[in-house]
């Protein structure tokens, strides 16, 4: 299992929410070119970055973050505000390694079946198409976790699943922010439903503990934001830990 460092941008600031409230933000002292250098020069090869003001349509950070994005040789995953088949090619175009496709792919029910069949067939759907689930008791929330969809979360993995995409970004939005414990028992449902599926966790990581009770369970990634700017987590232990599963792979 794959530790991935996440970077939330609002208002081309590095923050991180709770339980995805933007009234309830804490700002970092630091830049996102700094962030992706620090990372980078402890040996992480893949980053999480999320556009905040495009989760909620406004695309002021997008052409700065693309900048940045295209300075670095580090593999990134990203999302935030994508709408359309033509702007996940334009990523995948622009090198971005894993686009993160969440709000469009719930309330457009032809989204991911003309993406399925435009962009990625269905064999490496799974390969560069991340599609997020934002958990709450259960629920799917989307629009920046705003809005609430009707859709029971098992039978929106099975639609993916039929179409061909496999990886999973799953946040549990009631651990979001709070440093109290990733969602064990929301991803252990996940995949004792779909024990095949690439499923990245995401949300409450506060310890390098709480990554080994991921690791029991067999999620492929865990993405964790707060606790490293928090000093729960330290970079060092976060490549040291990458390093591991790497050499056991």
């Amino acid at each position: 299992m794959y530790i991935i460092p996440a970077i939330d941008i609002l208002d081309k600031k590095v923050v991180r929410l709770r339980e995805g409230d933007y009234s309830q933000k804490t700002e970092y002292n630091v830049t996102l070119e700094e962030m992706i250098e620090r990372y980078q020069s402890n040996g992480t090869n893949l980053i999480h970055i999320i556009d905040l003001n495009g989760a909620k349509g406004d695309f002021s950070n997008q052409q700065y973050l693309f900048d940045v994005i295209r300075k670095t040789d580090m593999k990134v995953q990203y999302g935030g505000g994508i709408r359309s088949i033509d702007k996940v090619k334009e990523l995948i175009d622009a090198g971005i390694q894993r686009v993160i496709v969440g709000t469009q792919a719930i309330t457009n029910p032809t989204f991911l079946p003309d993406l399925s069949k435009d962009l990625c067939g269905r064999d490496n759907c799974s390969d560069h198409i991340v599609v997020a689930i934002d958990v709450l008791d259960e629920v799917i929330k989307y629009s920046g976790w705003m809005e609430s969809s009707p859709i029971k979360l098992m039978d929106y993995v099975d639609r993916c699943l039929s179409l061909g995409f496999f990886r999973f970004l799953c946040t549990d939005i009631g651990k979001d922010g709070k440093l109290g414990g990733a969602g064990i028992e929301l991803y252990s449902k996940l995949l004792d439903h779909s024990p095949f599926i690439k499923l990245i966790a995401s949300g409450g990581v506060s310890s390098i503990e709480d990554v080994e009770a991921l690791n029991k369970i067999k999620v492929e990634s865990v993405v964790v934001g707060k606790a490293i700017y928090e000093e729960r987590i330290t970079i060092e232990e976060i490549k040291n830990w990458n390093l591991q599963s790497l050499i056991s792979i």
